[in-house]
């Protein structure tokens, strides 16, 4: 089984042990650890991890601000750490696409679900965005089919049904894709 990274940042070394401790203890890997925002966006890209564990309020660049950053270049969740909630710091995470967040002080028992939650999130955008990856290839492959039968239809002179199965017999034939065949097709024909 694949391990989850995990990134812990904090400008309290204590809070950033305390974290770790319970996270190893549970079995997770920690990859890393950074002091402040900037340290965070540096070492999220150098580590690439799974999820970042974050404080809100930190010297140099605040949670917030490097979870923007982060956001613009990596798929990974983000957990913010705060010491006080209220509506505006959950209006930021929100805009920003936080996870989930949890208020100080951290215990066991709030972290691990919290955790577990945003690992998971992260694994259905994954998904989705896979899946819309494919979707998109399927469309880019129907224009392209669809272009080639106009084409053909044209050359032949002969019907949208017939031109498609004569595309599909020539697919066959060639043990090639017939998006492959019709963007060679369509090649042939400039």
């Amino acid at each position: 089984m694949i391990q989850e990274k995990i990134l812990v940042v904090d400008d309290e070394p204590i809070t950033r042990i305390d974290i770790k401790e319970i996270l190893q203890c549970k079995g997770y890997v920690v990859v890393g650890e950074a002091k402040n925002g900037e340290e965070a966006v540096e070492k999220a890209y150098a580590l690439e991890p799974d999820l970042i564990i974050m404080d809100v309020k930190m010297p140099k660049m605040d949670g917030i601000k490097a979870s923007s950053i982060i956001k613009g270049f990596s798929n990974t969740s983000i957990l913010l750490l705060t010491a006080f909630s209220h509506d505006e710091l959950i209006d930021q995470a929100k805009e920003v696409g936080i996870n989930a967040y949890i208020v100080k002080p951290i215990t066991e028992k709030d972290l691990i679900p919290a955790v577990e939650i945003a690992l998971f999130q992260r694994q259905q955008s994954l998904r989705l965005h896979n899946k819309i990856g494919k979707l998109e290839q399927q469309m880019k492959d129907r224009k392209l089919i669809e272009k080639a039968k106009g084409s053909l239809m044209a050359q032949l002179e002969c019907t949208e049904e017939q031109a498609y199965r004569h595309m599909q017999k020539e697919s066959m034939e060639k043990h090639i894709p017939l998006a492959k065949l019709a963007e060679s097709m369509l090649e042939k024909s400039k």
